[in-house]
């Protein structure tokens, strides 16, 4: 479904600043496969979401999606098929419209027609069924400027929004990172069930090592622009932190920690 075969990417290239942050990366995910990547600061782990979803255009090598070649297509040319929620609560969403209006354009997505047809009844029914499987009352709400919502309740919007169309891929840079504990787990665990009900494939960027475990049915890890440690389901299972954290010392003959791992 989402394939990207050596991958190169190259910032500052020529200068004093240069920095080489994917040194010839090929992932494949499989459809319906939810793949967790994790790796110390500046392993490539944005720059490489940042290339799937189009944001960065590789130095070298093809991105596919459902066997079609996206690589020369930016961000807003995949954004039928490839859905994104950042990092930020703020970032996914427009905080100036209402709930129903952030709606209306995520399910209008790809189609291009925005609000012209404006929100009628039936798409008012809609965005209240999907909001209500959030448990936060927001399908009550749907007039409320998204604005006045709290951080978590964004950020679960902002994850309803990018899978309200049904994408081909999601892709999930650190979106719960900027959360406190309480609501970070409650979506995660929102991410789980939208993924499994909706068989989105998916690729998700964390610096939790405990969440890239717990979440999803594959583990990468990555260090200096590689991939060095690839975990199927069954693997991943029964792995725990200290034998990642293990892993990556076998592999690398360097230490890590947690605390490196959360930067």
């Amino acid at each position: 479904m989402l394939r990207l075969e050596n991958i190169t990417q190259t910032f500052f290239a020529g200068t004093a600043n240069e920095r080489v942050a994917l040194r010839g990366v090929s992932l494949a995910l499989e459809p319906g496969e939810f793949v967790t990547v994790i790796g110390s600061n500046g392993a490539g782990k944005s720059t490489l979401l940042n290339v799937a979803a189009g944001k960065l255009r590789p130095g070298t090598g093809t991105v596919t999606v459902d066997g079609t070649d996206v690589t020369a297509l930016a961000d807003h040319q995949r954004a039928r098929d490839v859905a994104r929620v950042f990092q930020d609560p703020m970032a996914g969403t427009a905080p100036d419209m209402t709930i129903e209006e952030n709606l209306a354009l995520a399910y209008e997505r790809g189609r291009r027609r925005g609000l012209r047809r404006g929100v009628t009844a039936a798409k008012r029914e809609l965005f209240a069924r999907e909001l209500a499987t959030l448990e936060l009352g927001l399908e009550t709400r749907l007039k409320a400027k998204v604005g006045m919502l709290s951080g978590g309740q964004r950020q679960a919007l902002s994850l309803l929004m990018a899978t309200f169309s049904r994408p081909k891929i999601l892709l999930l840079d650190e979106h719960t990172a900027a959360l406190d504990p309480q609501r970070a787990e409650l979506v995660a665990r929102l991410t789980a069930e939208a993924v499994e009900r909706h068989r989105l494939t998916t690729l998700m960027v964390t610096h939790n090592m405990e969440q890239a475990l717990r979440l999803g049915t594959r583990l990468v890890m990555m260090h200096e622009g590689r991939i060095i440690l690839d975990l199927d389901a069954a693997t991943k299972a029964t792995t725990t932190v200290a034998d990642l954290l293990g892993e990556f010392e076998k592999i690398k003959g360097a230490r890590l920690d947690d605390r490196t791992m959360l930067q």
